[in-house]
């Protein structure tokens, strides 16, 4: 198997692909025409992204691959849909840096309330101005609004309840039972978290639901002088809204992600909010830890080798949640040469397409179990032209109905 990096991940990643006799090549800082040029050149089984995009021309340029793997958290920079077109599996690592976005979101926490990047800049100018800086409000008892609670949403609220702060969230996927059990107190709305937070921090996925969901409406309920973390996604949030509410309502902010930062690891930063004197901007290094890196390495690792060994995907994110099988045919039969092949001759001959199967062997090694789910008339002249393919044993057919399917 042969995998191409196409940005710089843990060493420690690629020694341990090597010493499983898994072909290793790296090719750092790839995009665009450059990739579709490796793709072409190399034709890898196994793709491994962090932030270079993967549109449809890069799956096209390479028929070997089968699966791309974004070596962090969401796919956003993957063409999902394109790949699953040409039924190339799209992996990713969720919660391995976890605890390294927590730990930047308290950083900016703090930062925010104890102003620290101003008190550094004075410093460093020869300017002392304790009068200033002593004027924070202090983080205990305040309330801390969490949007979204996925692994660093949570990783977050543990460590805001040690500093003594009111946590509460809301995200679509929260129970009730689930937020007793984290300690916070789930909401309804985001209005209603925004209303009553004193900071509010952004820790949702990039779907079309939350794009710019700190906008108009958030910054409207949140408080004058509130303040806003995001460590997320650029996207989630309005800047024009921001802009506003940071100049008529006071509001501060401390962002990881911009709208228009560079895509490579050096550069020159072009964005209105960056620039803002309300703004505390670090340069996009929330699961920049070595911890998270090396984690994030170890689960791409674990991936390329379930995927080599067992032809599985873990943590795959484009499989159907349905498919339009109408039926699924239980095949019982000895493990002889042809069996499945001339299983699925007599579909194809019926005119009825498999569309999943899983073929389960039984100890001994002498016979298995084949579930085959397909679409198209499987009567019962269909089952018994399937019975009487030899070292067949028996057929069973059965209608699939709704969530059945899967």
């Amino acid at each position: 198997m042969r995998v191409l990096f196409a940005d710089k991940i843990h060493s420690s990643a690629q020694m341990r692909l090597a010493s499983n006799g898994i072909e290793v090549l790296v090719q750092a800082n790839l995009k665009d025409e450059t990739l579709s040029a490796a793709l072409r050149e190399v034709q890898p089984d196994v793709l491994v992204v962090r932030s270079t995009k993967v549109r449809a021309e890069h799956v096209m340029a390479a028929p070997s691959l089968g699966l791309v793997i974004r070596a962090g958290a969401g796919v956003n920079t993957i063409d999902v849909e394109s790949c699953a077109k040409r039924a190339v599996f799209v992996s990713n690592c969720p919660g391995r840096n976890s605890v390294a976005v927590a730990e930047l979101t308290m950083g900016l926490l703090v930062a925010l309330d104890r102003f620290i990047p101003d008190n550094i800049s004075d410093t460093r100018g020869g300017v002392w101005n304790k009068g200033t800086y002593s004027k924070a409000r202090g983080l205990h008892g305040r309330c801390l609004g969490i949007m979204g609670m996925g692994s660093i949403g949570r990783e977050v609220a543990v460590r805001a309840l040690a500093f003594g702060m009111k946590v509460v969230a809301w995200c679509p996927f929260l129970s009730d039972e689930e937020a007793k059990k984290l300690g916070v107190t789930r909401l309804e709305t985001p209005a209603e978290l925004a209303r009553i937070s004193d900071v509010v921090t952004l820790h949702l996925a990039l779907v079309p639901e939350t794009r710019g969901i700190a906008g108009e409406m958030l910054f409207g309920e949140m408080r004058y002088g509130s303040m806003l973390i995001n460590t997320a996604r650029a996207e989630l949030i309005d800047d024009d809204a921001l802009l506003a509410a940071m100049d008529k309502k006071g509001i501060r902010a401390a962002l990881d992600v911009f709208a228009g930062e560079p895509a490579e690891n050096e550069g020159v930063i072009s964005d209105r909010v960056a620039a803002h004197p309300n703004v505390y901007g670090t340069h996009h290094i929330g699961a920049s830890t070595e911890q998270a890196q090396e984690s994030v390495a170890a689960e791409v690792c674990r991936i390329i080798e379930g995927f080599a060994t067992t032809g599985r995907v873990e943590n795959c994110v484009n499989l159907a949640k349905d498919t339009e099988a109408n039926a699924v045919v239980t095949v019982r039969h000895l493990d002889r040469v042809g069996v499945l092949a001339g299983v699925f001759e007599v579909l194809r001959s019926r005119g009825v397409n498999v569309q999943e199967m899983e073929n389960t062997m039984l100890e001994g090694d002498e016979a298995a179990v084949a579930r085959i789910h397909v679409l198209g008339d499987v009567g019962e002249d269909t089952r018994a032209q399937l019975c009487a393919v030899e070292n067949v044993i028996d057929v069973r057919t059965n209608e699939l109905k709704g969530r059945e399917k899967r």
